[in-house]
């Protein structure tokens, strides 16, 4: 379940609300019972699979098809 990060502007408290994805939209009040809060805005990082593996070697040679029809 996705979980949102929200500011009260009344105390300056940040907490975590997990909701669905459905619901990412509603208002959620203050753990200390404000109801002045914003959603705030996250990032989220990928590094295409987290893998080490080396990257697959350019082919060699040259032209249109590596050199093999002697372009």
């Amino acid at each position: 379940m996705p979980r949102y990060e929200f500011r009260c502007r009344a105390c300056g408290d940040t907490f975590e609300v997990n909701r669905p994805m459905s619901e990412a939209s509603a208002p959620s009040a203050c753990p200390q019972g404000h109801a002045d809060t914003v959603k705030l805005l996250s990032t989220v990082a990928f590094n295409g699979g987290g893998g080490t593996a080396p990257r697959p070697a350019a082919p060699a040679g040259g032209g249109c098809c590596g050199g093999a029809c002697g372009c």
